[in-house]
């Protein structure tokens, strides 16, 4: 009984220093002595975090080329210039800013046919960039606004007749006379019995006025100024206007820019000077002007660089084009 009891509790030792041999092993195998492979899960967390930090080393990179971009930018990509004036100054500055568009097409340019005298006072108001006039500027505009004058061509204003009138060329002061109502029929300057229909332009046209000063349309009311032209004309507002009423009427006789000039009308010359541009350039043929753009100081890089494109050769070259005498 006594060696039974012994054997069981010799047993039960060696079970108890096994356990313990055991518990000391796993702890060893905890912290091994060689590293261990990696895992599949943490291969993939690595790379994704290497994709990850070089998709953001990408953005950044993006960012900062875009910033260089835009600090930088390109101001002739953007530009706007505007534009207002003169009629007879708009038909050919429109043709001027087709041919500019042609290698500065992000520059906008816009045109508006209002007038000479609201195209001074819209540049001397700054409402825009470049105003326009077919006449000379008048001292008390002058003083007023004080703008920069810049001639681009010059240009002669023509007589013009219905092609069947058979007149084809008129003294100053005869034109005067018609002018003025003194003359009411064809008859009395060498045409056809048929009375005189007079056609002008609106007040505040440049070339009216230009027009009334070279042949002596005014007359003095009381210490002020005012046209003398007969009530009875027919009034007509632009330059095409009056070029189609003449046209339209066989006694009809108005005022155009040479430029206007087409086989729908007929030029009378003037004193027997045909109205051309070499007779306007050499002084014979009398009754011309300027063509006028104006500016204020200060103007900006878009609007610089388009002048000075129009007073160079091909913006000359244009407008000697359309009939009128270049300045340079």
């Amino acid at each position: 009984m006594k060696r039974k009891f012994l054997s069981t509790l010799g047993m039960l030792m060696a079970g108890s220093a096994l356990l313990v041999g055991c518990s000391s092993d796993s702890g060893t195998a905890s912290t091994p002595s060689t590293p261990s492979t990696p895992s599949a899960s943490s291969t993939s967390d690595s790379s994704s975090n290497s994709s990850s930090s070089s998709s953001s080393s990408d953005s950044s990179s993006s960012n900062t080329s875009s910033d260089n971009n835009t600090s930088t930018p390109d101001t002739t990509s953007n530009g706007k210039i505007s534009i207002a004036g003169s009629s007879t100054v708009a038909s050919p500055m429109e043709k001027l800013v087709d041919a500019y568009n042609v290698n500065n097409p992000g520059v906008v340019i816009e045109v508006q046919s209002v007038g000479s005298s609201a195209g001074v006072s819209a540049a001397g108001n700054g409402t825009v960039d470049i105003g326009m006039a077919s006449r000379e500027i008048k001292d008390s505009e002058k003083e007023e606004y004080g703008l920069n004058e810049i001639t681009i061509a010059k240009d002669a204003i023509a007589v013009v007749v219905h092609p069947s009138n058979p007149v084809a060329d008129l003294t100053m002061d005869q034109i005067k006379d018609l002018f003025e109502g003194t003359i009411t029929n064809w008859s009395e300057v060498g045409g056809d019995d048929q009375a005189v229909v007079v056609v002008t332009r609106e007040d505040g046209s440049g070339t009216r006025s230009a027009f009334e000063e070279i042949v002596g349309l005014e007359m003095d009311l009381g210490g002020v100024s005012a046209s003398s032209i007969t009530l009875s004309a027919l009034v007509q507002e632009g330059t095409g206007a009056v070029k189609a009423t003449v046209a339209a009427q066989e006694g009809g006789i108005g005022f155009i820019s040479l430029g206007y000039i087409d086989d729908t009308v007929e030029a009378v010359n003037v004193g027997g000077v045909e109205a051309t541009a070499a007779n306007t350039v050499d002084g014979s043929y009398t009754i011309s002007r300027p063509l006028l753009i104006l500016t204020q100081d200060g103007t900006s890089p878009e609007t610089d660089a388009f002048i000075d494109w129009i007073l160079g050769e091909e913006g000359q070259g244009i407008m000697a084009d359309q009939s009128y005498v270049p300045v340079g």
